[in-house]
């Protein structure tokens, strides 16, 4: 990795965005780099707007808050359309398209990946999104290594989950292999 990345996460509550920057960000110190992590989310505890946003560097980190991301992941319509323009002209676009349809960029390139849609019928919960989304985001751009993800993975879910977040790396992985095959 040879440049800062600026990621923003974006979507609805419940979704697991937050745990899927923290664990981003975590990933990205075991593989001895720097990383900061923020949230913010509604008042409604699911179905409200959420956002977290990771800065993951190789040096120092100035200012922790993103302005225009490197990487925008979108999983709702409201967060498409808030966070669209808040890119870098060679940003990383991927969007949800199992609830973002119609997905216009200003700038950018767009990755498009029925993330939920997966994480139901392929890995076998849509409870696993957030985490088909980071094995997304990991196979597009190297930011963490595919191992510092797992670990930081199985060291945050829930016990007795390591084997269905597992399929849902797996998941994430072959999707986003097989859009960067087709493109």
């Amino acid at each position: 990795m040879d440049k800062e990345w600026e990621i923003r996460l974006g979507g609805t509550g419940g979704q697991g965005l937050i745990t899927g920057g923290i664990i981003l960000a975590e990933a990205a110190i075991l593989d001895g780099k720097v990383a900061v992590q923020s949230q913010s989310y509604g008042p409604e505890s699911r179905g409200g707007s959420s956002k977290a946003e990771v800065i993951i560097s190789n040096d120092e980190i100035d200012y922790m808050k993103v302005k225009d991301a490197d990487l925008l992941l979108v999983m709702s319509p409201e967060a498409a359309k808030k966070y669209k323009d808040e890119v870098k002209e060679d940003a990383i676009i991927i969007v949800d398209t199992t609830y973002v349809k119609d997905f216009e960029a200003t700038k950018g390139k767009v990755y498009e990946v029925k993330i939920s849609h997966l994480a139901r019928h392929e890995a076998g919960r849509e409870l696993v999104a957030n985490i088909v989304a980071l094995a997304v985001i990991v196979g597009v751009t190297n930011v963490v290594s595919r191992s510092a993800l797992e670990q930081a993975v199985l060291s945050r879910i829930p016990k007795g989950t390591e084997e269905l977040n597992k399929k849902a790396m797996a998941v994430g992985f072959k999707a986003i292999e097989e859009v960067l095959n087709a493109a």
